[in-house]
């Protein structure tokens, strides 16, 4: 029971430094500051320490790391860590204007009164890319998962954070979010109402009830379907977006592409995954799902070897 307790204490302590108050910094110190002292606690090994273990782990199974560069990618992935970690103590104490100042736009969101479908990844730092939608007056709600079951379990500071997150997702798009876990009927409402909906469809296709593939890292991967076969039977339009930053200065890069809508649902999700596998082709580290990965990928089948003449 004792030793149960002090490993509960550890985690709660680690989810502690991690989540609050090495990003926390973010909210007391000016953005130049702080990213400079961001990039020097990214070469830290015990950061985030095994979270990035097994995203480089299964990078390298996969071939996107070359070989000699595992120290960098791993600064790297603990850096997009952090950031993305801050964007939410940043949203709670900065204003628009910081925005205006540290975030580069290119492309457009679709019109207020124009129902759209707007995709993301598990990539980046994305809570910026709320905010700027909000303040650009779309009507946007982001769908959510629920907040229970097995993550959560005996790690009090990380549920409460995830929690605040939220809440804090509802704050920059001006729209409480749609916690779609069971059905998509919120989803249906929020379109046929004009409004937009974000959504971040790198989910694993085992949290859903019906997938397809998609080609990443050269080898297959399986994905959900229900969102793109909503935007295709419903003719919505289709953004997808990517928040990025400069590794050198922290500024944020906001990058939108309207794709309009699609009369197929497998021609859609290779034109949204496309996105997503220039990301990756970029820079890797910044996908935060790599830990992931056997959920996404398609396993390999082994080749059979016969002697000759078997």
């Amino acid at each position: 029971m004792q030793r149960i307790t002090r490993k509960r204490l550890r985690t709660e302590l680690r989810d502690l430094v991690e989540l609050v108050l090495a990003p926390g910094l973010a909210a007391v110190l000016p953005w130049r500051w702080c990213f400079a002292l961001f990039r020097r606690l990214a070469t830290l090994p015990w950061l985030y320490r095994a979270g990035c273990a097994q995203a480089l782990a299964q990078a390298q199974a996969l071939g996107q790391v070359a070989p000699g560069q595992e120290t960098a990618w791993l600064a790297t992935r603990r850096l997009v860590t952090l950031v993305d970690h801050a964007d939410h103590w940043l949203a709670l104490t900065r204003s628009d204007a910081f925005m205006r100042r540290h975030l580069r736009l290119q492309g457009q969101w679709p019109a207020p009164d124009e129902a759209a479908v707007c995709l993301t990844f598990h990539w980046g730092a994305g809570m910026w890319a709320l905010r700027h939608a909000g303040q650009a007056g779309l009507q946007a709600h982001a769908l959510v998962a629920a907040m229970q079951g097995t993550p959560f379990a005996g790690r009090g500071v990380l549920r409460r954070y995830a929690l605040a997150r939220t809440a804090s997702v509802g704050r920059a798009l001006g729209h409480a979010p749609l916690v779609v876990s069971a059905s998509l009927r919120p989803v249906v409402r929020a379109l046929r109402q004009r409004q937009q909906v974000f959504a971040a469809v790198d989910v694993p296709a085992d949290q859903v009830d019906a997938s397809l593939i998609v080609t990443l890292c050269g080898r297959q991967a399986r994905v959900p379907k229900g969102l793109l076969r909503l935007a295709v039977d419903m003719q919505v339009p289709v953004a997808v977006y990517l928040t990025g930053f400069d590794l050198a200065t922290g500024r944020r890069e906001l990058q939108i592409v309207r794709l309009g809508p699609h009369a197929d649902v497998q021609s859609l999700a290779d034109a949204v995954f496309a996105h997503l596998q220039s990301a990756l082709a970029r820079n890797g580290a910044f996908w935060h799902f790599w830990a992931e990965a056997p959920r996404f990928f398609v396993p390999e089948l082994k080749r059979e070897t016969h002697p000759p003449g078997g």
